[in-house]
C-alpha cells in the first residue's frame, strides 16, 4: 500500500458541449456553445469554439464576433445530469471514496484500491477509457497526494489530460504557479495577495503565517497552507457528508422583466420547488432568502425569519412576496433566487386545524402526482399561466443523489 494518499481529480472536458456533440453527429468537430432557453450567455463552449476564443460568460454576439461559424445550441440539464449519475457510478467501481465536487467533477480516494488495481495510472486509464467508450467524451485526471493538488494536477493539460504530482515534486510544481491556479483562491482573494506582493504559490508558501492571519483572519494560516501544497481534507462520500444548511433553487429568466406579476410567477414557481425538495427529504426552515439579479449584473439579497418553520411552497411564497415588496425594483430582473435556511429535520405532522390539514394533504397530493409524472404536472394556476420557463443552470452544488439533487427541467 502506498505510505500517502493517492486521490485523483476528474474533470470532464467541456462537458455540456461534449455532451451535445456526441448526441448529435452534425455538432462534433464544430465549434459550438451551450445557452440557456431565451439567454445571450454562453455556459460552455465546445474547445473548436475556444480555440478562436470563445469562453463561458461571453454574450453571444462576442462569441459570434470571435468565431462567425459558432452553433448555438439550447442545453439540455437531463442529458448532463444522466450522463454525469452514470460517469460517478463508474467511479464506484474503484473506491467507496468518491466526493462529486461538481456535476463534471469530482474526487476520488484509491489509496486502499492499488493491492486490487495496481496502480493510479491504471484506474486513471480504465476510467478514461469507459468513459470515452461510453459517452465518447474525454476527461482530465490530475493524481496527487491530496484533494487540492489533485485538482490542480486535473487543470494542467486539457483536453484529455493525465498529470500526477508526486510528493517529492510538490515544492518545484507550486515554486512559479499563479496562486490562482489553486482551487478557493478566487479573483477577489488574488487581487487581495498581489497587493501584498504574493503571486505564485511559493511566494505564499513562504509568506509570514502572522500577518497573513492578520489579513485574512481564520483562513490566513489556511493559505499558508494551500501555499505548501498541504491539504488533509478527506474524501467524503455524499452519504457521509454533513447535514445540508439550506435548500434554495435560482433561475437564470429568458427575457429582463420588470412586470411585478410576471415576478411574482416566478417566485411561486421557485417556492414549489424549494418546498417540494424540502418536503421531500424531511426539512423545514424557518429563514427565507430572496435574491435579485438585476439586467446590469447587480445583485441585492434579503431574507426574513419566521416564528415557525415551514416547507409549504406557500408559505415559502408569501415571504419571498414580503421581502420583494421591501426592495427597490428599480431595473429589469434577470435572476431570481428561492432559498431556505435556519433548517430542521422533522417528521411531518397534521395540523390540528382543518383548513390547515386540508392545505398539507393537498400539497402532499400534488407531490404524489409530481414526482410519479415529473416537472410541474400538477401546479398553481398562475404558474400555468407563464408560458415561458426560465433557464435552469445547473448548481455547482448539485449532487446526482440526495437533497442537492435538483429535479432539471
Amino acid at each position: 500500500m502506498a505510505d500517502h494518499r493517492i486521490v485523483m481529480h476528474i474533470d470532464a472536458n467541456a462537458f455540456f458541449a461534449s455532451v451535445e456533440q456526441q448526441t448529435n453527429p452534425e455538432l462534433q468537430g464544430k465549434p459550438i456553445a451551450v445557452i440557456g432557453r431565451g439567454r445571450t450567455v454562453v455556459t460552455t463552449a465546445s474547445y473548436e469554439a475556444r480555440a478562436f476564443g470563445v469562453k463561458t460568460g461571453m454574450n453571444t454576439w462576442q462569441a459570434k464576433q470571435a468565431c462567425p461559424q459558432i452553433i448555438f445550441v439550447i442545453g439540455d440539464n437531463r442529458k448532463y445530469t444522466h450522463t454525469s449519475t452514470e460517469i460517478m457510478k463508474m467511479m464506484r467501481d474503484y473506491t467507496p471514496l468518491v466526493e462529486v465536487f461538481s456535476i463534471d467533477e469530482a474526487w476520488m480516494d484509491v489509496t486502499h484500491s492499488l493491492s486490487i488495481f495496481g496502480s493510479p495510472e491504471t484506474i486513471a486509464f480504465q476510467i478514461k477509457a469507459r468513459i470515452k467508450h461510453r459517452f465518447g467524451i474525454t476527461c482530465s485526471i490530475g493524481i496527487a497526494p491530496n484533494k487540492l493538488l489533485a485538482k490542480l494536477a486535473s487543470e494542467m493539460k486539457k483536453p484529455d489530460g493525465l498529470t500526477e504530482i508526486k510528493p517529492e515534486d510538490v515544492a518545484r510544481t507550486l515554486e512559479k504557479m499563479p496562486v490562482k491556479e489553486l482551487c478557493g483562491i478566487g479573483k477577489k482573494m488574488e487581487r487581495h495577495l498581489l497587493m501584498m506582493g504574493i503571486q505564485t504559490c511559493g511566494e505564499l508558501g513562504r509568506y509570514d503565517v502572522d500577518r497573513l492571519t492578520r489579513k485574512f483572519g481564520v483562513i490566513g494560516e489556511q493559505l499558508h497552507r494551500m501555499g505548501l501544497g498541504i491539504d488533509d481534507s478527506p474524501v467524503v462520500p455524499a452519504e457521509n457528508q454533513e447535514e445540508v444548511k439550506s435548500v434554495g433553487h435560482s433561475m437564470t429568466l429568458d427575457r429582463d422583466i420588470d412586470n411585478r406579476k410576471d415576478i411574482l410567477k416566478y417566485l411561486l414557481q421557485l417556492s414549489e420547488m424549494v418546498g417540494r425538495r424540502a418536503r421531500r427529504y424531511g426539512v423545514a426552515g424557518k429563514t427565507v432568502h430572496l435574491v435579485v439579479r438585476f439586467s446590469d449584473f447587480t445583485s441585492v439579497g434579503k431574507q426574513q425569519t419566521r416564528r415557525e418553520h415551514t416547507n409549504q411552497s406557500e408559505e415559502i411564497f408569501k415571504e419571498t412576496v414580503s421581502i420583494l415588496d421591501s426592495l427597490e425594483i428599480e431595473q429589469p430582473v434577470r435572476l431570481l433566487g428561492v432559498r431556505i435556511t435556519n433548517l430542521s429535520y422533522q417528521r411531518q405532522q397534521l395540523p390540528l386545524f382543518e383548513d390547515e390539514r386540508r392545505k398539507v394533504l393537498a400539497t402532499a397530493a400534488m407531490d404524489e402526482v409530481n414526482d410519479r409524472y415529473g416537472g410541474f404536472s400538477v401546479t398553481y394556476g398562475s404558474v400555468l399561466d407563464n408560458e415561458e420557463k426560465g433557464s435552469f443552470v445547473i448548481s455547482p452544488a448539485w449532487r446526482p443523489s440526495g437533497i442537492r439533487n435538483v429535479d432539471v427541467q
